[in-house]
């Protein structure tokens, strides 16, 4: 985790300095070339940005999806009682943010289109932060961290499908909703071949991209028709191929998206435009909203009896989570390039993510280094 949230940010400075060097047409050339592939009467034709975005990261969310299924089999969220101080925690941290953003926006609906992107939280930039602390950190601020940022991709998850998807292309969504029953059969039969998956995979691809659905959901439902356990003693499918995914996904597929989606010319770099409604909206809601959110929902679960903390843990460690969680920068990004595609508004709130994740990591770090005995 620690290596891949290095990777990230060595992408964001090298995009910095590429968009802001004298060969910055190259990179406006290379994120704009189009990319045709036709299979029979077929066609895909789409710039160089919407394969990454709409392709590999299908990858990241397919990653995240397996991540999620174990935690809820086999993990920190297989009881209620494990899953419920996370969950309120993470609902909290989604809500009030969103709110935040929503109010300060709310004049103008097309910068009201990026509510969600102060909700996301970016898991493996929390925990490389994290990690800096060292020995200080104890299992259960990482296990807390790490299952508050699994049920905040499920509501990511939720968020994009619902809310960030095109016209619906009935035929296409049929035919998606088929293929993705082949995939549950699949699971069913217990097949063990990710191969298998992966075939079947492509052809919901195919089916979601021209649905009108926002293609990344494609990993998730693959992800979710896994299997976990193996047969006659093999390996987990799913261990398998979250093992053999990983290194793929953090230290090639979010360095690439994060390189292509987060380029800021100096130009665009202008300090007032965060006190316009959305890079206001996200500089608050990523280091304000997120973590009260968060505490809030925590402190909530833990009055009306729904949870409690785990002896290892304090307030002032769920405060620091917290403002770890404002950590938006992958997920946020991609949820701006869906948000204000073509638009203006895509600069102010790449800014507005960088500020606010920033201001967030740098938070957290400081509240968690406290020494305090205090509860």
């Amino acid at each position: 985790m620690k290596d891949g949230g290095l990777l990230a940010l060595a992408a964001l400075a090298l995009a910095l300095a590429v968009v802001n060097s004298p060969v910055a047409w190259l990179y406006d050339l290379v994120h704009h070339t189009p990319i045709s592939l036709q299979i029979g009467a077929l066609i895909i034709d789409n710039p160089l940005i919407l394969w990454i975005n709409e392709g590999l990261m299908v990858f990241f969310f397919l990653l995240v999806s397996l991540e999620i299924k174990r935690e809820l089999l086999e993990g920190h969220l297989t009881r209620p009682a494990l899953a419920a101080l996370p969950a309120a925690a993470a609902l909290g941290g989604m809500a009030l943010p969103a709110a935040i953003y929503a109010a300060v926006t709310w004049p103008d609906p097309t910068a009201l289109r990026g509510w969600a992107l102060p909700t996301a939280t970016d898991i493996v930039l929390a925990l490389a932060v994290l990690s800096l602390r060292g020995k200080r950190v104890v299992d259960a601020q990482r296990v807390f961290l790490t299952a508050l940022a699994v049920l905040d991709d499920v509501g990511g998850i939720v968020i994009i499908a619902t809310f960030y998807s095109d016209a619906i292309v009935l035929p296409f969504l049929v035919l998606a909703g088929v293929t993705a029953a082949a995939l549950m059969v699949l699971n069913l039969l217990k097949v063990q071949r990710i191969a298998a998956f992966g075939a079947v995979g492509v052809l919901l691809w195919l089916a979601i991209l021209h649905s009108g659905i926002n293609a990344t959901v494609t990993g998730v439902i693959v992800g979710a028709a896994v299997p976990l356990h193996g047969r006659d003693r093999r390996e987990s499918p799913l261990r398998l191929l979250e093992r053999r995914l990983n290194p793929w996904v953090t230290l090639a597929v979010v360095p690439l998206f994060v390189f292509f989606n987060a380029g800021l010319r100096v130009t665009d770099l202008r300090w007032d435009v965060l006190v316009t409604p959305v890079g206001l909206g996200l500089v608050l809601g990523l280091t304000l909203g997120k973590p009260a959110g968060i505490v809030g929902g925590a402190w909530a679960a833990t009055r009306l009896g729904l949870a409690r903390l785990p002896p290892s843990l304090s307030w002032r460690h769920i405060v620091g989570i917290g403002m770890l969680g404002g950590i938006g920068f992958t997920v946020s990004l991609f949820l701006a390039s869906l948000a204000f595609t073509g638009s203006e508004l895509a600069r102010v709130a790449k800014l507005g993510i960088l500020v606010g994740s920033f201001l967030s990591a740098v938070l957290g770090w400081l509240v968690l280094g406290m020494r305090s005995s205090d509860r």
